[in-house]
């Protein structure tokens, strides 16, 4: 036995929760992805404009540690979200060098349309899980965020 093979992982990490967690959410993104393609958007730009949907006036710096992504991708997905006119930035009221993010009318109407598609993929898991697991995943996963918070 070579000292490589003595510290290889067993092939039991493709049952870990969290590579449940993981398979699950790229198959969500994938198909995410997949059917905002249409509409000329991808997940992550859904989920910018989702995001300051919710709370208006999010700055660049605040979207990066809120979406867990560097401060350069939002950078870059605010810039061509800003250039199909969905997004635009506003000086912020007390600092000078800072500005926050909200959407234009376009981006409204951009979202809403996205808003639907997700909703279907939503709907779609929610089916076939049936109304009772549905709400038990979501406790589940809800409890694994909190867990993983704490630790």
């Amino acid at each position: 036995m070579t000292k490589d093979d003595e510290r290889s992982i067993p092939a039991e990490h493709l049952t870990r929760v969290t590579w449940a967690l993981r398979r699950a959410e790229w198959a969500v993104q994938a198909r995410k992805d997949q059917r905002l393609r249409p509409l000329g958007m991808a997940a992550a730009q859904y989920t910018l404009l989702i995001s300051v949907n919710t709370d208006p006036g999010l700055t660049g710096a605040e979207l990066a540690r809120r979406l867990n992504v560097t401060p350069q991708a939002v950078a870059s997905q605010v810039a061509r979200l800003e250039e199909r006119g969905q997004l635009e930035r506003r000086p912020h009221p007390r600092h000078r060098h800072v500005q926050e993010l909200h959407l234009t009318d376009a981006g409204r109407a951009s979202l809403h349309d996205a808003d639907a598609v997700i909703v279907g993929i939503e709907q779609r898991i929610a089916e076939k899980l049936g109304p009772k697991k549905a709400a038990q995943l979501r406790a589940l996963l809800d409890e694994v965020a909190d867990v993983v918070r704490e630790a």
